[in-house]
Order: structure tokens, then sequence, then C-alpha cells
């Protein structure tokens, strides 16, 4: 059997004081004789006195706690974010409290409501890729809960969001291949509902169009973010006969499933196909050969995403909406490199 919680009640009964005295003294009000006060403190710590501070947050309101929604926390993107926000929340006196909807929307959808009904201070989120509506985004930002976004963040919602420029990554990524002497690039992209997504394919065509090399429909690969669909994919164009000679792919886990499925069936990476992918996950470095990636400043974006929402929480921001944009930096490796970059 659980031992019995120590309450104020069995503290005050300990000091013969009443327990309205014994919560003044531990929540160090100016009321209560500096020698009471650590009295009580001394007593509360013999006992093992452990307040609830969920119920002490009910009481004020507010309870310096922040919600954290992501889609992954196992991807190095978000966890690396997570820690950046926690160097600016941490200081300020806030807590995280993290979800991940695993990239399902009836989850990002309860993961709200369970912000909502903590009594968070403020929300950060990146939203599923199978968000296509945003009423619950806005029932929190009518309830006065600030929100900012990151990474992936909703068309027409006026919140501060903190962003890479995927547009510029796109293009850049494919006037690199381009340059390798790759002339058939396909692209792996994620859900085009999703900005990220539709940012990088955005890049994509602009440097295909650039360079005279007409987009094809085929060489279009939507919704290939996992290493299953990349592999999946992969198999499939293998199967075709219509082989690309090079693929960019928004994520470095699609990018590594179509790398093993191409190595297996015999293409040499890079002479036969070149390889590039998104986010620069730890593995990249790692597989053989190296993959060409994009590394997105998780932990840079983590911190600005938090401190955008304190500043909202402090009054400190203005009343319009902020956006903070980050230019992605193209880490070039052994899987697209053909001759220099």
């Amino acid at each position: 059997m659980k031992d019995k919680k120590v309450t104020i009640h069995d503290i005050a009964a300990r000091l013969n004081m009443s327990a309205s005295t014994v919560s003044r003294a531990l929540a160090n009000n100016a009321r209560i004789s500096t020698k009471t006060r650590e009295m009580v403190k001394l007593k509360a710590l013999e006992m093992n006195y452990k307040p609830n501070q969920l119920a002490s947050n009910l009481r004020r309101g507010k309870g310096k706690m922040i919600g954290v929604i992501i889609p992954r926390i196992n991807r190095h993107f978000f966890s690396h974010a997570i820690a950046g926000m926690e160097t600016i929340t941490n200081p300020a006196g806030y807590s995280l409290i993290i979800c991940q909807t695993n990239e399902l929307y009836l989850n990002e959808v309860k993961s709200i409501q369970t912000m909502l009904n903590n009594r968070v201070d403020g929300i950060i989120m990146s939203m599923s890729s199978e968000t296509h509506d945003f009423a619950h985004i806005e029932a929190a930002v009518s309830e006065k809960v600030p929100v900012v976004f990151f990474d992936r963040t909703p068309d027409g919602v006026d919140v501060d969001s903190v962003q890479n420029d995927n547009l510029t990554a796109g293009y850049e990524v494919t006037k690199h291949l381009i340059s390798q002497g790759y002339k058939r690039i396909a692209h792996f992209s994620g859900p085009l509902h999703i900005n990220i997504y539709r940012e990088r394919y955005s890049g994509y065509i602009k440097a295909l169009e650039e360079e005279g090399i007409i987009p094809m429909k085929e060489l279009l690969f939507e919704n290939v973010i996992t290493r299953p669909t990349g592999e999946s994919v992969a198999q499939e164009i293998i199967a075709s006969g219509n082989v690309p000679d090079a693929v960019f792919s928004v994520s470095d886990y699609a990018a590594l499933g179509a790398l093993l499925v191409f190595k297996k069936h015999g293409l040499k990476i890079p002479e036969d196909m070149g390889i590039a992918g998104f986010a620069n996950e730890p593995f990249t470095e790692l597989v053989e050969p190296s993959m060409t990636t994009v590394e997105q400043f998780g932990e840079e974006v983590g911190r600005n995403a938090a401190q955008l929402l304190i500043d909202r929480l402090e009054g400190v921001s203005r009343a319009v909406s902020r956006l903070v944009r980050f230019k992605p930096k193209i880490i070039y490796r052994n899987s697209s490199l053909r001759g220099g970059k």
C-alpha cells in the first residue's frame, strides 16, 4: 500500500498552526514572518511534503507551462528543436509538455485539447502531415492562448512562425544535381498541401526550368517521407524501367530507403544515380556513400520559436504576427558528387 501523501494540513497539525498560515509560508507570502516561513519550510522538508503543482496552477489560472506538439519526436530536426526551446524556456521559468501526433490529424486535435485542458500558457507546434483543417488551432487562438508555429505552418492562420527557406533549399539542391550532370531528376515529395513540401517542390521546378529541363509528372512521387515509402517507390521505379539518374528527396529517411534499393539492384551511387536528402539526420554521414542533405538548424529554429512565444507571454511583442526565416545549408557529400561541387 502506498504511503499517504503529506498535505499542508499535516504540517499545520505538527506545528500547531492553521493550514492557511502554512500555505502562505510555503508561498513566501510577506505577511508571514521570516522565522515562521523558515520553520514551515524545514518541517515540510522533514515530512517529505510535495506540493500539488496542478492544483496550484488551477488556482492561479497559469502554470508557467508551454505545450509543444510535433509530428515525430524521433526525428533529428524535431528533437533538436525541443532542445533549443528549452534553452529559452527553462531560464524564463517555463516547463514544456510535449505531445507527438505520429502524423495523425486526430492526435493533433486531441493534443491541442489536452493542452487547453491543462491550462498551458502557450503552444509551440508543427502540423501533422494529415492536417487540412485548422479549426482546432483557431480554437486555441480564440481562447487567448498564444500559438507559435515552426517548420510546418498553416495557411491563413494569423500566428507567429519560424520557418526554413524551403524554396531556396529545394532550388539549390536541384541546381547542384544538375551541375553534376544529372538530367532526369526524380522528386520524392511530402504531402503537397503542407507548406514545406510545396515550397521544396517549387524550388525543384524552378531549378529545372531555369536549365531548360522540362519537369515530368512521372518523376514526381508524393507523400514519400519514410524509409518504407522510399524503398517502395524505388522498387516501383526499378520495375517500371523508367529509371531517373538522380533523386531529390524531401526526407533523408526516404532517400535512405531508395539508396539501399538502388544499390541492391546494382546501380552505382553516384555514377549511375545521384541522391540528395533533407534534414541532415545523423545516419547520412555514416551510410555508404555518405549522403548529400540539407541542414535545417533545428536548435536555432527551436530557440527562435520559444523566444517568439515568451515575448507574447511577457507582453514584449507587437500585435502583428511575426515570421522568422532561416536559410538552410546544403551539405555536399558523396551520394551526389560526380566531380566537385
